[in-house]
Formats: structure tokens, C-alpha cells, sequence
């Protein structure tokens, strides 16, 4: 499933960039995302115009490839062309570096928070959510960037070591067990 133009199919969906309402028959545009419910993507709704603005690369791939008449695309076509020029576009997937709009991220490295204006570089990673997991951004400082993502043969070489030697053990755990087992029959 890859991103898509469809029309409405009722009113229920809201777009994920305004939070209005996407009236029945409308263009919209459907960006696929990840969830933490399903292993399957699901599509994130966005009005057309507003998607030209945050999400102008998506949206002009989807465009593209649409074979309908598109109302209005001259006007989309110049949203998509200011988002370019202002840069408020969504980045397209990790890892991508940009100014900070806030001061309130931290390096993942230092700990350090990030001055708003800043230059950063977003990275993938994963969120615990209670007892679910999911996929957000993390920041790093750009000097803090090559030590965050190139991890010291050191540190791998200790994760490979406690990883053969947690098989070990499950290999020692199985053959307990099926000893056992055979024992009671």
C-alpha cells in the first residue's frame, strides 16, 4: 500500500493536519503510517491543500500518479511549490537533519537540550508507551551525530557476547525441559 488520492468514501475521516472534518466526496489524500494497534499500515487522511503544505513531497508523488481530474490543481501545485521555498515541509523519513522550532528537545547523546533555531538531526527509534511500543523521533546535536550512530566496536562487541550467552542458557533450559518431559511419560 503506498500513499494515495481517493475520494471521500463518508464524512467520518478527519484530516490529520487541520483536524476538520473530510467532507463525502472530497479528494483526499491517504499517507500511510505505521500503528501501534496493527502490524499492517493504516492511512492518516489529509485535505489536499492542507497535505500540499506539510506533506508537499507525498503529495506530489500521489499527483502523479492519480489518473483522475484533480479540482483546484494549479492552486495545490503553488502550495506545494511555497512549502518547498519556506522549508515548512514534513522531512520525508529518517534520518534528516533540521532547525529546532522549540527549545524543548534533548540530545539523545548529552542529554543537552537543543537551542530553538538550532540546527539538529532526527533519528528513528523506539517509544515505550506503557506496555506498547512505537516509533518516534529522537534528536541529536550535529556534533553529537557520529558518536550517536556510530556505535564503538566496544559496545557490539558486549551485546553479541551477552546475546550468545542468553542462547546458551535457553539451549540449556530446552534440553532441561524435554528432559523432564521425557522423564514424566
Amino acid at each position: 500500500m503506498a500513499n494515495v488520492i481517493e475520494e471521500a468514501k463518508s464524512g467520518r475521516a478527519a484530516c490529520r493536519t487541520c483536524k476538520k472534518p473530510i467532507a463525502k466526496g472530497e479528494l483526499r489524500l491517504g499517507v500511510e503510517a505505521q500503528t501501534q494497534f496493527s502490524d499492517a499500515p493504516s492511512l492518516q487522511w489529509h485535505h489536499l491543500l492542507c497535505a500540499a503544505a506539510k506533506l508537499p513531497a507525498e503529495l506530489k508523488a500521489a499527483l502523479a500518479e492519480y489518473p483522475g481530474e484533480v479540482p483546484n490543481r494549479a492552486e495545490l501545485d503553488a502550495a506545494i511549490d511555497e512549502a518547498a521555498k519556506k522549508g515548512a515541509a514534513k522531512p520525508a523519513g529518517f534520518p534528516y537533519a533540521d532547525k529546532a522550532p522549540t527549545g524543548r528537545a534533548r540530545c539523545m547523546v548529552c542529554q543537552q537540550p537543543i537551542e530553538k533555531g538550532s540546527f539538529r538531526v532526527a533519528v528513528e527509534r523506539e517509544l515505550e508507551l506503557g506496555a506498547n511500543v512505537t516509533q518516534g523521533a529522537g534528536y541529536l546535536h550535529p556534533r553529537c551525530a557520529a558518536i550517536g550512530l556510530a556505535a564503538p566496536i566496544r559496545v557490539l562487541q558486549h551485546v553479541f557476547a551477552i546475546q550468545l550467552v542468553v542462547q546458551q542458557i535457553e539451549a540449556i533450559i530446552r534440553r532441561f525441559l524435554r528432559f523432564r518431559l521425557q522423564r514424566h511419560l
